[in-house]
């Protein structure tokens, strides 16, 4: 049995790896981008099974490497992906991968014979940002990419195009937000960090439990063939209600080891508002039901963390005040901190995280008025049980139109189209064929049933870099209920890249 991984050097397709190389009689075929490093860790990591793997150098994005890389394989695993902050520094990367690779591997596969398996891992990114009016979701949520998150809008793409082809055996895993081993490293050197919105709703996986979610499908599909339980489906993978917290919540986690806390470092100013991407997973068990793979909470992982970065805890002997100075008041100087945006005047971007420059000035330094859903405050400061929000019993859902837990009908896609402002034009046909629609622009589009059901609703960012959702949240009724949680009806905001940069992009799709 062979099996081709895409994304291996990655966090996440380092555990898959591991964990694939247990399962036996198995050969894989791993595509690694030129002058990749991470290469030599491979064969260092693996010196026992090396004649179990082959190489395939070259881009995801070129159709004679992704005909190689499939020649002969069972399955393929695409976690290729080029996410923030380099997809914000090197934009042209994040569509040649996660855009144009997607498109590139789709085509690869569906013109083989016979035709491999396709596990191709999305990002919960696409939800966009969440507050605690709905702080859970599931599959079928409308997915409104946050503005300027390029990364998101390319993955959305390449989605859409993994759901639309016609691989005969496929499906959508949509990666949450995920802990590893190189958390500090990877958030200390950008202001990305300072995009986390302190009471986002952030429902946590590790890359060692990602990684066995993987193989746990690969041997169950290997015993048997899984059928249509997993194969065309879509789902969200995350670690559970134990790993539900914050924004707040997982800084405070990671502070903790150097005895500190958020509040030690972190001033209300730091951090963006909304136009963050995070949920709770109404539907998390879905995955841990049929493949047992959620093994590790949060307070595992930073267990486990303190033990193998044991010289972080020297960082308790440090004063708080040159922690914050030196470590993170530094990152001020990243283009991608909102403090950065503030004193240069990126007008753009204060409204589309804060809702402007006046909504930051009021933040101050000072956590005394800021409220947090860690210690029982909703933004208005009115009072909340915390833990009584983290029980999914309680879960204030999004009307989408359909209940993803029962049969949809063919008659059901109609009303769903109609919530969006649009029509279903098809008269008759299968949810999973493609069918004739239009948007509320009077825009033609043609998308399966089942694409539509995972929350895809053809707009402008699927053709252009841009996030037009203050104008399609006024007549998309569906749309309306996330967007407005974190933004006001009067607000009028086309947010976007300048044609310059759409016609230079778009060269690359």
């Amino acid at each position: 049995m062979k099996i081709a991984i895409t994304g291996v050097t990655g966090n996440m397709g380092t555990q898959v790896l591991n964990e694939c190389l247990k399962i036996p009689d198995t050969q894989y075929k791993l595509l690694v981008f030129p002058k990749d490093k991470r290469i030599k860790d491979i064969k260092r990591r693996h010196k026992k099974d090396l004649k179990r793997i082959e190489f395939v150098i070259g881009s995801i994005a070129d159709k004679t490497v992704c005909e190689r890389l499939i020649d002969g394989v069972s399955y393929v695993v695409n976690m290729a992906a080029v996410i923030p902050p380099l997809s914000d520094q090197r934009p042209e990367r994040a569509i040649e991968c996660n855009e144009k690779g997607a498109d590139v591997l789709a085509t690869a596969i569906e013109q083989a014979n016979p035709q491999p398996k396709l596990i191709h891992i999305s990002t919960m990114a696409l939800y966009g940002n969440r507050n605690e009016k709905h702080l859970w979701g599931r599959v079928g949520d409308p997915l409104l990419i946050s503005p300027f998150d390029l990364y998101s809008l390319t993955k959305m793409r390449g989605e859409f195009r993994i759901l639309e082809s016609d691989i005969r055996h496929k499906a959508v895993i949509r990666q949450t937000a995920m802990l590893h081993d190189n958390m500090l490293s990877d958030n200390m050197s950008d202001g990305l960090m300072f995009h986390t919105c302190f009471n986002a709703p952030l429902e946590w996986s590790t890359a060692e439990t990602s990684g066995l979610l993987i193989a746990n499908i690969l041997r169950q599909d290997i015993a048997q063939d899984l059928g249509d339980n997993f194969w065309g489906k879509v789902f969200n993978l995350g670690g559970g209600l134990a790993n539900c917290v914050t924004g707040y919540d997982i800084l405070d986690d990671g502070f903790e080891i150097i005895g500190g806390s958020v509040k030690n470092f972190f001033e209300p100013r730091f951090n963006a508002t909304r136009n963050f991407h995070g949920l709770w997973f109404y539907d998390s068990h879905v995955l841990e039901d049929m493949f047992h793979y959620q093994t590790q909470t949060t307070v595992d992982f930073w267990n486990k963390f303190k033990k193998t970065h044991g010289i972080l805890k020297a960082g308790k002997a440090v004063p708080k005040s040159w922690i914050k100075r030196l470590a993170i008041m530094s990152l001020f100087k990243s283009p991608n901190s909102a403090v950065y945006w503030y004193k240069h005047k990126d007008e753009a971007k204060m409204i589309a995280y804060f809702g402007g420059v006046s909504q930051y000035e009021k933040l101050g330094k000072k956590w005394d008025n800021f409220p947090l859903l860690k210690f029982g405050k909703y933004e208005n400061g009115d009072s909340v049980d915390y833990e009584a929000l983290r029980n999914p019993k309680n879960a204030v859902l999004p009307d989408i139109g359909y209940d993803p837990e029962k049969e949809v009908k063919f008659e059901t896609l109609k009303h769903i189209a109609e919530l969006h402002g649009g029509k279903l034009l098809s008269n008759s046909g299968n949810i999973t064929d493609r069918l004739q629609w239009e948007n509320q622009d009077g825009e033609l589009f043609t998308a399966r049933g089942t694409t539509v059901l995972a929350g895809h609703w053809y707009n402008p960012s699927y053709k252009e870099y841009c996030w037009d959702f203050d104008r399609l949240a006024k007549a998309d009724k569906i749309y309306a209920q996330i967007w407005y949680d974190s933004h006001d009806a009067n607000e009028d905001n086309y947010y976007w890249y300048d044609d310059e940069f759409n016609a230079h992009y778009k060269k690359l799709q």
